[in-house]
């Protein structure tokens, strides 16, 4: 008979029938508090039997504070329903600030498939004479926005 151990401060001998098991090398577990607040008196909870009544019974919660490039800072608060709600996307789906970062990152992936696919734009790129063309007119443009905001 093989000996193998478990985790502890001094050496435990598994059981062959424990009902716990090991998360195998290749797994993280993560613990974090969802809730701004601690309980005021922990209270062990019974009778919940999915991770979904879990939530429901919990409602977890966390404040965010966003800070844009202008140094503006605001609050949202998320909300997690479900495991899902942990993802980028569902994460985005409630912030109007991380949508707004999400829209932006689109419109810049556009720009960069733009530049790497336009056979027009990268001839006139690869000519300086053209280049600095191309370049004047952003530039105007940018600055009639401005004028017109």
């Amino acid at each position: 008979m093989s000996d193998t151990y478990g985790i502890g401060g001094t050496e435990v001998k598994s059981d062959a029938n424990e009902a716990i098991q090991e998360i195998p090398q290749n797994r993280t577990l993560l613990v974090e508090k969802l809730t701004q607040d601690p309980a005021i008196k922990p209270v062990i909870q019974g009778g919940l039997q999915t991770v979904e009544e879990v939530f429901e019974h919990y409602q977890p919660e966390v404040e965010v504070d966003f800070e844009d490039s202008e140094g503006t800072s605001s609050k949202e608060t998320l909300r997690f329903n479900n495991l899902g709600d942990f993802g980028a996307k569902g994460i985005t789906r409630q912030s109007d600030y991380l949508k707004g970062l999400d829209t932006e990152k689109d419109q810049y992936v556009k720009v960069v498939k733009q530049l790497k696919t336009n056979k027009i734009l990268k001839t006139a790129l690869a000519d300086p004479e053209a280049k600095q063309a191309l370049l004047d007119s952003i530039r105007a443009l940018l600055t009639e926005i401005e004028e017109n905001k």
